[in-house]
């Protein structure tokens, strides 16, 4: 059944779309069942134009997303998280605007949404950020303008006037910002209510020797399954070597060189940028640890988007790495590299590390059955700091805030934080703030040598030990 633009426009006034729907499908106002559903066993039997969301299947082809044309690279998968996630106060509105061609036969559930707590959180923040206003304020967008300046005016010099080691400094420092700042709160779609800007500005991590399409792979699937060592792929990003998570007492995965891990942590910090620039994975483009949590990201707009990836890389490998040959000999050239590179990968890994590797942080938030979603965010993550610490991490350092609210600019969580501190309280949520950036630093290595010496490890077979 073809539905002409009169018909949609009167079906969702407030939404232009043009799709047609298989023989015989129908939808209504509330994206409502037709006798004729498409079956799908399993969410791995999905098409790659296809997602499913609370166990509907619809369809990526035929409408325009507001958010832009980067959904395209979920097709193929079970997004209900991932959905709810980013459209936390009109999910429900958005997708009756999605055609329907129809249901999961399997649905499994791991996550919860609709608790007293989410609908508490959710009008203490909307009373202080509305949701058409949770975008980039004008100092956050005067800091992208700093932050984008100096990097471009650094990676000149370094490639026009030769490596240094104050220039390998400052190089490795910019990177990191525009990494913690500019492509982070891009990729999140929450720079601009105008998909243009954040897919620009979300190439930043490409500047800066990563992939947007990798980092949306992995990071995406991080936030909507926060410390699930099944999915989350931060959780065990450094496996074997160093334990992030904190196995149970008989994993083959423990060693005895693990007892000393915390010593050796910031060294394995150190080769970010290396694991990064020169990872296999920039090859086809596809984030293998979000791969093996069950994610399928072999789809057409992303075979599309791999030359884009190939030529920025070839780029600034050519920029970073080769350009410092031509004006030095080959041990002052490698040592000038690696000097910014480890510069890039401390100043961006630990922000990242202190986030959701604490003493008491929630290790496994589906062990015991499905979740509240937003409990859980809260638990596997902690908060650090203040307003100045947002401005160098891009509200990093609010942590829990960002996991709950990923699609607000990092800009308004200063001040959505006393509310959401409030709504934890009431609820007994756990909120695990630090004054600072030291004190979540020690709490981080105190979690990091108590996993690794299995003083905390759960017993065998898996049970919570706190």
């Amino acid at each position: 059944l073809q539905r002409d633009q009169e018909d949609v426009s009167r079906f969702c006034p407030s939404f232009q779309i043009n799709f047609i729907m298989p023989p015989n499908s129908q939808i209504d106002g509330a994206g409502a069942s037709s006798k004729d559903d498409l079956l799908v066993e399993t969410e791995k039997d999905l098409h790659e134009d296809h997602i499913s969301i609370d166990g509907v299947v619809y369809s990526l082809k035929g409408w325009d997303h507001p958010g832009g044309e980067q959904i395209k690279l979920f097709g193929g998968n079970d997004v209900t998280v991932q959905y709810k996630m980013i459209h936390p106060f009109h999910a429900a509105s958005l997708v009756k605007k999605m055609p329907r061609v129809g249901r999961l036969k399997v649905n499994p559930v791991e996550y919860t949404f609709g608790s007293e707590f989410e609908k508490d959180l959710k009008e203490a923040v909307g009373k202080i950020v509305k949701p058409n206003q949770r975008f980039a304020t004008p100092g956050f967008i005067f800091r992208l303008f700093v932050y984008i300046s100096a990097y471009f005016g650094l990676l000149a010099s370094w490639v026009y006037f030769g490596s240094s080691w104050t220039l390998g400094l400052a190089l490795g420092m910019s990177q990191a910002f525009i990494g913690l700042n500019v492509q982070h709160d891009a990729n999140h779609g929450a720079v601009s209510a105008n998909p243009f800007w954040n897919e620009l500005l979300g190439f930043g991590a490409d500047m800066i020797g990563g992939s947007k399409y990798l980092w949306l792979q992995q990071h995406w699937t991080h936030h909507a399954f926060t410390n699930d060592i099944t999915k989350d792929p931060d959780a065990k990003s450094t496996d074997p070597f160093f334990l992030f998570h904190n196995y149970p007492a008989d994993s083959p995965l423990r060693t005895a060189f693990h007892a000393f891990q915390h010593w050796y942590m910031l060294p394995i910090l150190s080769f970010y940028w290396v694991s990064s620039v020169f990872s296999t994975e920039a090859i086809d483009v596809t984030h293998i640890s979000s791969k093996n949590g069950g994610l399928r990201f072999e789809n057409a707009y992303l075979k599309a988007a791999r030359p884009v990836t190939w030529a920025i890389r070839a780029f600034y490998i050519a920029a970073t790495t080769l350009s410092p040959f031509l004006f030095h000999d080959p041990l002052t050239a490698v040592a000038h590299v690696w000097f910014m590179a480890v510069v890039e990968s401390l100043t961006l890994a630990i922000p990242f590390a202190l986030s959701h590797n604490f003493e008491h942080s929630e290790r496994n938030p589906v062990a015991d059955g499905p979740a509240d979603w937003y409990k859980s965010q809260c638990e596997t993550s902690c908060t650090y700091g203040g307003k100045v610490a947002g401005w160098i991490t891009g509200g990093l350092n609010f942590q829990i805030e960002h996991h709950l609210f990923p699609r607000m600019s990092s800009a308004w969580y200063p001040y959505i934080q006393p509310a959401v501190m409030q709504v934890c309280k009431k609820h007994g949520v756990r909120y695990a703030y630090y004054p600072n950036l030291l004190s979540n630093f020690r709490s981080t290595t105190k979690y990091i040598a108590d996993v690794g010496s299995g003083a905390i490890a759960p017993p065998a077979g898996g049970k919570k030990k706190d």
